[in-house]
């Protein structure tokens, strides 16, 4: 546990999400307590005419306590500079206590490389940038080097896309066959759905003409067909969303279009027959690990051979462009785990692969359930980045797109690799917010771009499927409030 005791909540976030990077997986209170409550560590920050103030109290053994302060001048008129101060200030603090340095720095938002973008689109050079990053966010050499190296190859695939006057449509699917220990996601388990399937589907319908009606005369960009995991859904069923996305948008510019079929045990070659009949250019089959351990213990009900079977069943049948996700950082795994599967996915030869940084959310069981899992060795290093980057460049394939999130173990990002060609431009598109991405279904958030004013809106779908379904109307009525301010072409 720990403390953060502030005269003004201003910084709050700041200090906790930068507290969080250096103390994985504890709760936070924001008041005074003694006894066996007291917290490990507290921070204390104290806001002056023109400074700020940090105290750093940690609590040992034996009731002694280790303090340190510093001060940093502070424009409170200018927060975005003053925020930073506080950052840097309270990351020497924290790395001199740790004895740790984050590769991130004080970033802790979960789009670095929007910076690097931001900055090249100024006409900004690479020095400017590397010196930029380091300054303000105390950023490592090797991430400075990735962002910059991702957000150059980003400008280039978006260069042949007029993102700005087009869109880009998410349909969900809320079920999967389990749900994973580490899951966080809209999801619910399939079977307890399958009979009333039709009810979910005739509410995502409805949103989905909603949709096409109002972005008719916008060029359809990227289709992006996610989840849970769309293939969980009946072959039939599969066909009726097929049917019904290809009857209700146009499709005649669409340049990608993507479907998740993500769990290798719902994974059928009618389904794939289905996707193929329909036009899907990429799929994604996700192993998360090769390990079948790890497999059995966080709940995918499926073997590594049933990866390795769907997956050669999909390229036979035609597919061209097949992603796999990975997970570093799973339960009781280690550097040579990962080796492992790094090795099992080469002989495999994917066109992409989007290797995540386990980040164990609140709503995920691994959380929810510390009782019981409390004793799982979560381990991810350096090390075990380095190792799935080489073998990707091994592979053929160069990082296009990255993204953080919290909680995330070892505190390191999620990177999409790619061979030339098979990159995928919706991540692109949704992680750098270059596009309005309309999306459909229960959980889903559309956001809303506007690039002449540098600003993005969102609008979210109730997660729950039953509420989903009896609200449908009142989700439509929240997209109407936002979407109705796009002009049309």
């Amino acid at each position: 546990m720990i403390g953060i005791i502030l005269d003004d909540n201003a910084f709050e976030q700041d200090i906790r999400e930068l507290l969080m990077a250096f103390y994985p997986g504890e709760t936070y209170i924001h008041e005074e307590v003694d006894g066996e409550e007291m917290p490990r560590l507290s921070v204390y920050g104290k806001t002056g005419e023109n400074r700020y103030f940090l105290t750093v109290r940690e609590y040992v053994e034996d009731g002694e306590i280790l303090e340190s302060e510093a001060a940093v001048e502070a424009d409170y008129s200018n927060r975005f500079e003053t925020k930073n101060r506080i950052k840097r200030m309270l990351y020497g603090m924290l790395s001199e206590k740790t004895k740790k340095e984050l590769p991130w720095g004080t970033l802790t938002g979960i789009r670095p490389t929007k910076i690097a973008m931001t900055k090249l689109t100024e006409g900004k050079g690479e020095d400017e940038i590397r010196s930029y990053m380091k300054e303000t966010y105390l950023t490592s050499d090797a991430k400075i080097d990735l962002s910059i190296e991702i957000a150059e190859r980003e400008r280039e695939l978006l260069s042949a896309i007029d993102y700005e006057n087009g869109y880009s449509l998410y349909v969900g699917i809320p079920f999967c066959p389990t749900t994973c220990l580490y899951c966080s996601f809209t999801s619910f388990p399939i079977k307890s759905w399958e009979k009333r399937m039709e009810e979910y589907l005739a509410a995502l319908f409805k949103e989905m003409d909603y949709a096409a009606r109002t972005m008719a005369g916008r060029t359809l960009d990227t289709v992006y067909f996610g989840g849970g995991t769309p293939t969980s859904l009946s072959a039939e069923h599969l066909e009726m969303v097929m049917r019904k996305l290809k009857a209700t948008f146009d499709f005649s510019s669409v340049k990608e279009f993507t479907v998740e079929a993500g769990r290798p045990d719902s994974i059928t070659e009618e389904k794939l027959k289905v996707l193929l009949d329909y036009g899907v250019t990429r799929i994604s089959i996700n192993p998360q690990t090769m390990k079948q351990a790890t497999l059995d213990l966080i709940g995918r009900r499926h073997t590594v051979d049933m990866v390795k079977e769907k997956y050669r069943l999909a390229r036979e049948m035609g597919f061209d462009n097949i992603n796999m996700d990975l997970i570093i950082g799973l339960p009781e795994e280690d550097l040579e785990d990962v080796r492992h599967t790094m090795e099992e996915i080469r002989a495999l030869d994917p066109d992409s692969i989007t290797v995540h940084s386990l980040a164990i959310k609140r709503a995920a069981r691994l959380n929810m359930f510390k009782e019981k899992y409390g004793d799982l060795k979560i381990t991810n290093t350096q090390d075990m980045i380095d190792l799935t980057a080489s073998c990707a460049r091994e592979m053929g394939q160069e990082p296009y797109y990255l993204y953080r999130q919290k909680n995330m173990a070892g505190n390191f990002e999620n990177v999409g690799y790619s061979r030339p060609g098979k990159a995928c431009i919706y991540n692109i598109l949704i992680m750098e917010e270059k596009q309005t991405i309309v999306a459909c279904g229960a959980g889903t958030t559309t956001k809303v771009v506007y690039p002449a004013e540098n600003r993005l809106e969102r609008v979210e779908n109730v997660k729950d499927v039953e509420q989903y379904i009896s609200r449908i109307d009142e989700m439509l009525e929240r997209k109407e409030k936002l979407l109705q301010f796009i002009a049309p072409l």
